[in-house]
């Protein structure tokens, strides 16, 4: 197994907007791996890898009852959906490239080597 793998390997994600902020849901398949999750997929990895839509801040609300979190971007989306002239101007497709994000593999599959 790598040494590193796509965070969709672990997580599901959905997004929702409201004029220039998106959010970002990540939801851990699996329990186990929440807490790995928390520690790699963090608000500086997340601002890194948005960096090219430059957010101008990137929060991360942790929701540990469903072992989710959930990033909230500003000024993302160029304006909102009535400002935008971008393809996606929901941002629908922001989770799926967080969900690209390559993290540490967690313990529990590298134990399978």
């Amino acid at each position: 197994m790598s040494r590193t793998v796509a965070l969709y390997r672990l997580a599901h994600g959905r997004t929702g907007d409201k004029g220039d902020r998106s959010n970002i849901s990540v939801i851990a398949y699996d329990a186990r791996d929440f807490d790995h999750l928390l520690a790699h997929v963090t608000e500086d990895a997340v601002r890194a890898l948005f960096a090219h839509r430059r957010p101008t801040s990137v929060r991360r609300y942790v929701v540990p009852s469903i072992q989710a979190m959930n990033f909230v971007l500003d000024g993302v989306l160029d304006g909102g959906v009535n400002d935008a002239l971008n393809l996606d101007t929901h941002g629908k497709a922001l989770a799926f490239l967080l969900l690209q994000l390559d993290i540490p593999a967690p313990p529990r599959m590298m134990e399978s080597d």
